[in-house]
């Protein structure tokens, strides 16, 4: 497991949940009227934790007005318009495709990506908002397809994606994507090559964006940087007031559920009985990301994001405040080297899902508590170079950590542990700080007359307005679900909004 297994205690005063957190030996028998509840190793208040957490969770959430929510539309349907273009250029892409839009950069550890080829970019220097969108380059939804996932030569989690049961036409239009292995028998395999597909797609991208900015249409949004980094690429829209970072991921994408993941499925889990095991496994991808190990031109990662979206919906407010609040800690602290990314604190916290009692973990008034766990959990990865990935629990997804790395990292997350409160302070200041660039550059933009999408539109704005609210409504009745978008490249004019298994 991701960290030691914490005893629940029966009976007593607190409960029998509550009585399995460490962090509670100074704490519930001092609240009766001895002194405040204290953290035994940092001495730090934990009524103290719990208010600052809830202040950085109030800096680093996300307004949608209307305004907002329209340039966050606008920016949405120039990506997806691109990409329609993208597919007409040489017929790659599936001709009626379906993204997975997450909200959250790859930074932000939303994908099981590798970070260490990233360009750093900062909320409020560079972007206000960001997104990771999962575009498939191949589509195999049709469970008559036979598809040869060839984990032979990878590491756990990983696998090579072979085109030899494909039919001739899919060959012919990614032979070039493809690295060519010659069989003993005489026959040519092709392997469907993560690093060329990503070649491919940065060259198919760049040369839309050009061709779209020698056009300019009113309205349309600024493209202030278009980068590869690695196998994504990252493109950083103006609209209006607002910078939105977009990271463009190419994938394969696959229903059902894999057979190396299957008996993860035999486990109890904390979602159970709160979402069905259909809407878990309804499918899985595979991303441009290789093992330690692991050739790059030939290897994919498996990555479980549209489930992740589903088990998100199962976690309680007050540890999803937890895990942000750790997650901005984190993010800055570990950054060199890159050995520790959002992902594997992802993970930790599910594996404490599935550790503690629900009871426990639904508690409002325990965020402070769940912090300082995730700390202890994220530091025993470390120490014992282990952090198993929740869907393949024998795939160790830090195996390849140096103890020189490892060490260094758990002293790191040793000093935040000794004095959370301090850390939290200095984040939430951070948070305060994007805050402020932000408001200053909208402030020059609106002073600047910057186009924005409304005031582009002059008198015909208000079926935009409509779409905005009709935006805004959709994310606010569907908290926690799998907001994804169906595109066809010939009708680009209106959107395709799917959440779950319903379209809009």
């Amino acid at each position: 497991m991701a960290a030691p297994g914490l005893t629940r205690s029966g009976g007593g005063s607190g409960g029998g949940s509550a009585g399995s957190s460490p962090t509670l030996a100074a704490g519930r028998g001092l609240g009766n009227g001895l002194g405040p509840e204290l953290d035994f190793r940092s001495g730090a208040r934990m009524e103290e934790l719990s208010r600052l957490i809830l202040e950085l969770s109030k800096h680093e959430q996300r307004e949608y007005d209307d305004q907002r929510a329209l340039e966050i539309h606008t920016a949405k349907d120039f990506i997806f318009s691109m990409l329609g273009l993208v597919q007409k250029l040489d017929q790659k892409l599936p001709v009626a495709n379906e993204y997975l839009l997450l909200s959250g950069g790859v930074r932000e550890g939303v994908v099981d990506l590798d970070l260490d080829e990233l360009s750093v970019y900062a909320r409020g220097t560079d972007y206000d908002m960001d997104f990771t969108l999962l575009v498939p380059a191949l589509k195999l939804h049709d469970r008559n397809q036979p598809v040869t996932l060839d984990m032979r030569h990878s590491a756990l989690g990983h696998s090579w994606l072979s085109l030899r049961l494909f039919d001739e036409a899919t060959i012919s239009k990614w032979k070039d994507c493809c690295t060519v292995v010659d069989h003993i028998s005489g026959a040519t395999n092709y392997f469907f090559s993560p690093t060329l597909v990503a070649d491919w797609f940065h060259a198919s991208v760049a040369a839309v964006l050009l061709e779209i900015q020698k056009k300019p249409q009113r309205g349309m949004p600024r493209v202030e940087k278009v980068e590869r980094n690695g196998t994504i690429i990252s493109v950083i829209l103006g609209v209006g007031s607002s910078r939105m970072l977009y990271d463009i991921v190419p994938v394969v994408s696959f229903k059902g559920w894999p057979a190396v993941a299957q008996s993860w499925l035999m486990e109890n889990h904390f979602w159970d009985g709160k979402i069905t095991e259909e809407e878990v496994i309804s499918g899985f991808y595979l991303v441009p990301a290789c093992s330690y190990k692991g050739r790059k031109e030939n290897e994919w990662r498996l990555s479980f994001a549209r489930s992740e979206v589903q088990l998100k919906k199962c976690i309680s407010p007050s540890l999803m405040q937890a895990y942000q609040a750790c997650k901005a800690i984190i993010i800055k602290l570990l950054s060199r080297p890159k050995a520790i990314s959002p992902y594997h604190l992802r993970s930790a916290m599910l594996w404490a899902c599935d550790r503690l009692p629900a009871s426990y973990l639904c508690q409002d008034d325990f965020s402070a508590h769940f912090l300082l766990g995730l700390i202890d959990d994220l530091q025993h990865c470390l120490v014992n170079k282990t952090c198993p990935n929740y869907f393949i629990p024998q795939c160790n997804m830090l195996e390849h950590l140096s103890d020189e790395t490892a060490v260094l990292h758990a002293r790191k997350l040793c000093s935040v542990r000794s004095d959370p409160i301090e850390h939290l302070r200095t984040t939430i200041e951070h948070a305060k700080a994007a805050h402020r660039l932000t408001a200053e550059l909208q402030w020059r933009g609106s002073s600047s007359n910057l186009p924005s999408p409304q005031s582009d539109a002059g008198g015909d704005s208000q079926p935009d307005d409509r779409l905005a609210k009709k935006l805004q409504q959709l994310v606010t009745e569907n908290p926690g679900k799998s907001i994804s978008v169906f595109i066809n490249p010939d009708d680009v004019t209106r959107p395709h909004f799917r959440i779950d298994d319903k379209f809009f």
